[in-house]
């Protein structure tokens, strides 16, 4: 079923929009319906085990943690804003979303998308100023301090989104409203804009650039200082638990800022819907998932917190 139009100065403009998702592979759909929702259940299963772990376990408290505590629950969200409405578009025959509905969806979307960003600039200066300036450390990353870096990760975020889903929203839409993606995301909407939506594009572009690359550089500049610090430690064992604490965080950002790189610093994005789409269920159903099995498996204080509290759990029913 089409979407709704209405005609005004002989312009058909677009009332709601029809996304394309996986209607294409109609054979697919139940086994891919399967694979995403218990993909999402584990999701869902890892990031509450490891915020649960952290809140309960009194060696986990500090910034470090409580970071990646706060990681967890904007995973969770992240994948609350597009994952349950694809599944559910996944098994019915009407795939349509009304602007209103498509705009809440990208506005949370890049908020939380761009803070994910954010807020792992954040994780590589609390692993810079552990490792460069240990005896500092709790004065630098004291709780006052990280709090209102935590708030202003997530302020900047959702002001980026604000932003761009003005910019994409401020123009009505024209054509058959058909947007090539299983949920609103910035390219496949600005095709439909009525208006000329390259100087809109080049905008969009630039502020992602921003976003993504500059965090990225301000990563690769702490773990810069990192390695410096780790080359002088004198012995091997010291290397490696330095090094270890970081491992887990630099998995994450290559993942991530892998993905956003092909989606968003392309001029040219949206020319390939199927190889986007693509990417988009990589970033969002297989990185929510990979973020809590990297820091469960390549990190031992949360490995050990996690066996000395299944052991209590365990011993509790005995």
């Amino acid at each position: 079923m089409a979407p709704e139009k209405q005609q005004d100065n002989g312009t058909w403009l677009v009332t709601e929009f029809l996304l394309v998702g996986f209607s294409n592979l109609p054979e697919l759909r139940p086994t891919l319906f399967i694979l995403f929702l218990l993909t999402y259940l584990v999701t869902l299963s890892g990031n509450a085990t490891i915020i649960t772990i952290i809140q309960v376990d009194r060696t986990l408290h500090t910034p470090m943690y409580r970071f990646l505590a706060v990681l967890s629950l904007s995973e969770t969200c992240y994948t609350l804003v597009t994952i349950p409405n694809m599944l559910a578009h996944l098994l019915m025959e009407s795939q349509a979303i009304s602007i209103a509905g498509c705009r809440a969806q990208m506005f949370f979307f890049l908020g939380l998308g761009c803070s994910h960003c954010f807020l792992l600039t954040l994780m590589g200066y609390d692993r810079y100023v552990a490792i460069c300036h240990p005896l500092r450390y709790s004065v630098i990353m004291r709780p006052t301090v990280c709090l209102c870096l935590g708030a202003l990760v997530f302020c900047s975020g959702f002001s980026v989104a604000l932003i761009e889903t003005c910019m994409i929203f401020s123009s009505p839409f024209c054509g058959a409203g058909l947007v090539e993606h299983f949920f609103c995301d910035i390219a496949p909407v600005l095709k439909l804009s009525c208006d000329e939506s390259s100087l809109k594009g080049l905008g969009i572009f630039f502020l992602s650039i921003l976003v993504v690359l500059v965090s990225f550089l301000f990563i690769l500049l702490s773990y810069a200082f990192i390695v410096a610090a780790i080359v002088r430690i004198p012995s091997a064992s010291g290397r490696r638990k330095a090094f270890s604490t970081c491992a887990a965080h630099l998995t994450v950002v290559i993942v991530h800022f892998g993905c956003a790189s092909i989606i968003y610093l392309r001029p040219d994005s949206g020319a390939n819907p199927s190889q986007d789409r693509l990417v988009a269920v990589f970033y969002t159903v297989v990185t929510p998932l990979l973020n809590p099995v990297v820091y469960t498996l390549r990190n031992k204080e949360v490995r050990v917190a996690l066996r000395k509290n299944l052991a209590r759990g365990c011993g509790a029913f005995k």
